[in-house]
């Protein structure tokens, strides 16, 4: 196992700056007015700069983009929007030279209703892979199986002629639900995950991981209890007990690991959401015989930071054997852009600052989505250019994911921000045109060159980068960590509030400041302030 140095036992993967790339969105490089391979590789010095450890990129694989890629029709294909293999081999090539790991998606819920094997399951209800989806007998009035509802809304059955039964999709109905429980699907899965290790990725990211299995017995959910908020989708009315999260999925994470394990300096990275994503992302990471990280969904839709929010999340991983290591997001391809949802317009900049100290202080692997390091906001996107087909569905109840997905802005005076030559698939802004990258990379004090500046310094700093954690203060807008590692500490303090804060007495104010954002500084803390102290280290 390769690590950060020669003399760190630990795995390059445990405190590891993760960097997600959204690629129809990142660069065009053929202008076409969607990114692809190419582009991601003629940009990676711009990751290599922050400081990251990998990047992440989301599904470029064959696909008939009803759910734009999340769709997969060949999972060993690359989609000509997208480039080829060889573009693919190209981009890991470029990584490796720039220190950087590269993590892939991985989908094993669901397929792409085009997808070959959907093609011989749907066939007939004999053939070699009549039982590699989840197939059911209509009840006697002809009604779907049971009362199973699809994340995007209607119910989780579609009827097929061809085998005169219904096909299940947790998703859209051009996602059939894979019958994970079949041994020989999961050895197609695996047989996936290894092609792509033998071309030199580092890992995967393992979307919607709970939702790979179902209850053999077609057991009806149960109806969700109210909880104030507004019921967009009959999905919200139910408790989702026995469409997902089946215990047998503990047993193919086993098998899965095994396989990525065998391959040096990889590393493994669930995505688990749903109302028992808690419990099953300590499940999924529990001892080294499964996945390495996890993460949910603590911040991707919280409409608040708070220290509370926080100190629940930290705690909730504490440094103990046979405990997994947690991954954060603040915003991703599927949630709105966090500026948006947790500060006032007239608080944006300043508050930047503090989110993007305050991800890199947590105990975890950080992840950043494309732009973040910019200070990207959400952008409204009216509903005649609408893409997403939940947003399309639910419009106007559902927050488009669309509004994350614009494309990432390189020069502020390029018409299309240097993304593409052409229109792109979604329009830029002129709030995020703003804050391109050529107009922050000549900004000493832009949020792009802070984002550096933390990051370079989390990097070499051992008890910010894998340290255990210590809640030491989380009050209405107070937050102090302590972060210990090899003897040493770091002190993570932070105002998360609009007026200045008192600095706590119990808290020593002695030690070198290692990073400050906001004017903060031992014993003051002014609005939206944040300061790293090395305790025992003269200033």
């Amino acid at each position: 196992m390769t690590n950060t140095n020669e003399h760190d036992p630990a795995p390059w993967w445990r405190g590891a700056a993760i960097y997600q790339i959204y690629p129809r969105s990142f660069a065009d490089s053929n202008g076409d007015g969607i990114g692809d391979l190419p582009g991601i590789t003629a940009r990676l010095d711009h990751i290599a700069r922050l400081g990251v450890d990998a990047i992440w990129i989301s599904p470029f694989y064959a696909s008939p983009m009803a759910d734009f890629g999340y769709d997969i029709s060949d999972y060993c294909a690359v989609d000509p929007m997208f480039g080829t293999v060889e573009d693919f081999d190209a981009l890991i090539a470029k990584a490796r030279a720039l220190g950087l790991k590269v993590i892939v998606d991985q989908v094993y819920a669901h397929t792409s209703d085009r997808h070959p094997w959907f093609a011989q399951s749907r066939a007939s209800r004999d053939n070699a892979r009549a039982d590699w989806y989840v197939w059911a007998d209509a009840k006697a009035d002809g009604s779907p199986p049971n009362n199973w509802q699809s994340v995007f809304g209607g119910p989780a059955w579609r009827w097929d002629a061809r085998r005169g039964q219904y096909y299940m999709h947790n998703f859209l109905a051009e996602q059939p639900q894979l019958n994970v429980h079949n041994p020989d699907v999961q050895q197609a899965l695996l047989d996936v995950a290894k092609f792509w290790l033998d071309r030199g990725v580092s890992g995967f990211r393992i979307d919607a991981l709970n939702h790979s299995m179902h209850d053999p017995l077609l057991r009806d959910n149960p109806p969700a209890p109210q909880d104030g908020r507004q019921r967009t989708r009959p999905y919200d009315f139910q408790l989702q007990v026995h469409n997902q999260s089946h215990p047998d999925i503990i047993g193919f994470i086993e098998r899965l690991q095994a396989l990525i394990a065998s391959y040096p300096d990889t590393y493994s990275l669930a995505e688990v959401g749903g109302k028992n994503a808690a419990q099953e992302m300590k499940d999924f990471t529990h001892g080294p015989a499964r996945l390495d990280s996890a993460y949910g969904f603590d911040f991707l839709y919280a409409d608040k930071l708070t220290p509370a929010r926080i100190a629940a999340a930290q705690d909730f991983w504490p440094d103990e054997a046979g405990i997994g290591w947690p991954s954060w997001a603040f915003e991703n391809h599927d949630a709105p852009r966090a500026l948006s949802r947790w500060c006032a317009p007239d608080q944006i900049d300043a508050f930047a600052r503090m989110k993007a100290m305050l991800l890199l202080s947590l105990r975890g692997n950080p992840i950043l989505f494309q732009g973040e390091e910019l200070g990207l906001l959400q952008d409204e996107i009216p509903f005649e250019r609408l893409r997403d087909p939940e947003a399309i569905a639910n419009w106007p109840l559902t927050l488009s994911r669309d509004g994350v997905r614009t494309p990432l802005p390189w020069a502020t005076q390029d018409e299309h921000g240097g993304f593409t030559s052409a229109t792109p698939w979604l329009p830029l802004s002129a709030q995020n045109l703003e804050r391109a990258v050529d107009r922050q990379e000549a900004d000493p004090a832009s949020l792009l060159n802070l984002t550096r500046h933390l990051l370079h310094l989390r990097r070499t700093s051992a008890p910010l980068r894998r340290g255990s954690c210590e809640v030491l203060v989380a009050d209405e807008t107070r937050l102090v960590l302590r972060r210990i590692a090899e003897g040493k500490s770091v002190l993570a303090a932070f105002n998360m509030g609009a007026d200045a804060a008192a600095w706590l007495a119990e808290i020593a104010t002695k030690g070198r400041v290692l990073a400050a954002v906001n004017g903060a500084e031992p014993g003051t803390l002014p609005a939206w302030g944040g300061v790293w102290i090395i305790e025992g280290e003269q200033a």
